[in-house]
């Protein structure tokens, strides 16, 4: 069972990786990417306006620019992917994505500096 489990994990991150970089391709040869409605709505940034950017500096290795697109994600990504990866640990040996109590205050903190970041940005134009 856990090795159907295991199985399953590794062909939804390899297709999950695959999208993210057929679509960075994609934005850095042609330029388009999708729009973010909440600025478009709004004119405001959200807390995730410059992930596209972030994620296509990474490909090109370009740290600082990714940082420069977006500071809160690019900082908190680290502690966010481990948080999942411990989730997908969770899964493949016991079949549930639980988190910890640990976890979910990570979760509430990292949820907070966004929501602060978000309002920060539009502030300090």
């Amino acid at each position: 069972m856990q090795r159907k489990r295991l199985l399953r994990v590794i062909l939804c991150m390899v297709l999950l990786v695959s999208a993210g970089l057929l679509y960075g391709v994609f934005v850095c040869k042609t330029g388009l990417a999708i729009p973010c409605v909440f600025h478009l709505v709004t004119g405001l940034k959200c807390p995730g306006c410059g992930v596209t950017r972030m994620c296509v500096a990474l490909m090109h290795l370009d740290f600082a620019g990714a940082y420069e697109c977006n500071q809160m994600i690019f900082i908190l990504s680290p502690v966010l992917l481990l948080i999942f990866l411990t989730c997908v640990v969770g899964y493949i040996r016991k079949g549930s994505w639980e988190t910890n109590r640990i976890q979910n205050a990570v979760l509430y903190v990292c949820i907070a500096l966004l929501v602060g970041f978000g309002i920060a940005r539009n502030i300090v134009r």
